[in-house]
């Protein structure tokens, strides 16, 4: 049986270790779970472990808004302080207090 608990929050600011952007953690799978084209997509030396938590965000980078699925492994918390300004925040999250956002409407 695996036992996994995830590292970061829903609401919690995050940002990828890695690639410019960051983004609001809106969902988690406590392991992979995203198509195998999608995993084989990714370089094989950069391919994370798929026996850890994978986060569904709200991203933003400087040219565009998007949902990210990102492993535990490739994310750090967002300590800037600043808000995501993701055009789809408002329909689940209230305001940003502390890097976190509070749930407004209620998750599976």
């Amino acid at each position: 049986m695996l036992r996994t608990q995830a590292k970061y929050r829903l609401g919690q600011v995050v940002r990828h270790r890695k690639h410019p952007f960051r983004g609001v953690v809106f969902d988690v799978d406590a392991k992979f779970s995203n198509t195998e084209d999608w995993y084989d997509a990714i370089p094989e030396d950069s391919r994370p472990r798929k026996d850890q938590p994978f986060y569904h965000l709200l991203a933003e980078n400087d040219q565009s808004y998007y949902v990210a699925y990102v492993s535990e492994q490739n994310l750090e918390p967002d300590e800037s302080g600043e808000p995501v300004d993701h055009p789809d925040l408002p329909d689940m999250f209230g305001e940003l207090e502390n890097g976190q956002y509070q749930l407004q409407a209620q998750m599976n």
